[in-house]
């Protein structure tokens, strides 16, 4: 095997551009979502259950990190996971690929948060119109969220067909097997 592209997203865009290009597509789908939600609804929006909303929304990045694990359950020893808790609340889920993944695994972990959490999050803000500000904002963040997968998701995609995804310390290496004549 040999590496076709490596990618390493602090060092080709940089930590502050990627928080900045976060912020705006966050920005700019919540806009997109409560502005019409707001015009269409049948009902007023209600502020009751904040709480809750702000439980949800601590919990939506660790719920996008393990919906990452679900498309690798077939080969869960190749994947390392662990949780950990910061300030003895807030839950950190790492999530690391040990071994190349085939291309089309990598690129369903990379979409499964995207379409599962995000298709929730819109069939919710039309089940409870009341809450739809709440809908909207997590949708939002998540968004924002799954900005750095989608990133990952398009080098992936122009990777070469049969090739392996391998996660280093750096970022992720597009590995191609040689040609064989």
């Amino acid at each position: 095997m040999h590496c076709w592209k490596s990618i390493n997203m602090k060092k080709q865009y940089g930590r502050d551009r990627i928080f900045l290009l976060s912020v705006l597509v966050g920005f700019g789908v919540f806009v997109m979502i409560y502005i019409p939600m707001a015009v269409l609804s049948p009902v007023p929006l209600s502020d009751s259950h904040f709480f809750t909303f702000l439980t949800a929304l601590v919990a939506l990045y660790p719920l996008h990190k393990l919906v990452h694990f679900l498309p690798l359950l077939r080969c869960r020893n190749c994947v390392q996971l662990k949780v950990t808790r910061h300030y003895g609340f807030l839950p950190e889920v790492k999530f690391r690929v040990q071994d190349p993944v085939n291309k089309a695994w990598f690129l369903a972990a990379l979409l499964a948060p995207f379409v599962l959490i995000n298709t929730a999050l819109l069939a919710l803000s039309i089940q409870l119109p009341e809450f739809g500000h709440y809908w909207a904002l997590m949708l939002a963040f998540h968004s924002a969220l799954c900005l750095v997968d989608l990133i990952y998701f398009r080098y992936a995609l122009r990777s070469p067909k049969g090739a392996l995804i391998e996660e280093t310390e750096t970022g992720y290496e597009i590995l191609i097997p040689p040609v064989t004549l």
